[in-house]
């Protein structure tokens, strides 16, 4: 009987850590995909907002027709690309937004935490 209580007091310890743990405040970041995808408004908004703006396109495509602002880092380097503090804002592209959910996922995995998907380049103009 006194396994059963030690099990139920652990159980309400650790739920009244949580919800004093996960109360107030703003929530966290989106780190899943499928919640970081932004519309071509958003997207304008974070980079007048000071948010990088990245196409992940290879070098011949950046360099036959990008958006303009736009910097090019390859998905292929993204892992190695250093794009400033962990919690600054990032906005990716690419052609249809295969190559952008892929370096969201890997700069997610790096620790950062405001990334954010156009998806395909001509999103932006819609």
């Amino acid at each position: 009987m006194s396994s059963t209580r030690s099990v139920v007091f652990a159980f309400l310890v650790s739920a009244s850590i949580a919800v004093t743990a996960c109360g107030g405040g703003a929530p966290p970041p989106a780190t899943d995909a499928s919640h970081a995808h932004v519309d071509a408004s958003k997207a304008k908004k974070l980079v007048a907002g000071g948010a990088k703006l990245i196409d992940v396109r290879g070098a011949d495509a950046y360099g036959t027709k990008h958006i303009e602002g736009a910097e090019n880092n390859p998905v292929e380097t993204i892992e190695d690309a250093d794009l400033g503090p962990k919690d600054g804002t990032i906005v990716l592209y690419c052609d249809s937004g295969a190559r952008a959910a892929r370096a969201a996922a890997t700069l997610r995995a790096k620790g950062y935490t405001h990334v954010y998907e156009l998806g395909a380049m001509a999103n932006w103009d819609k």
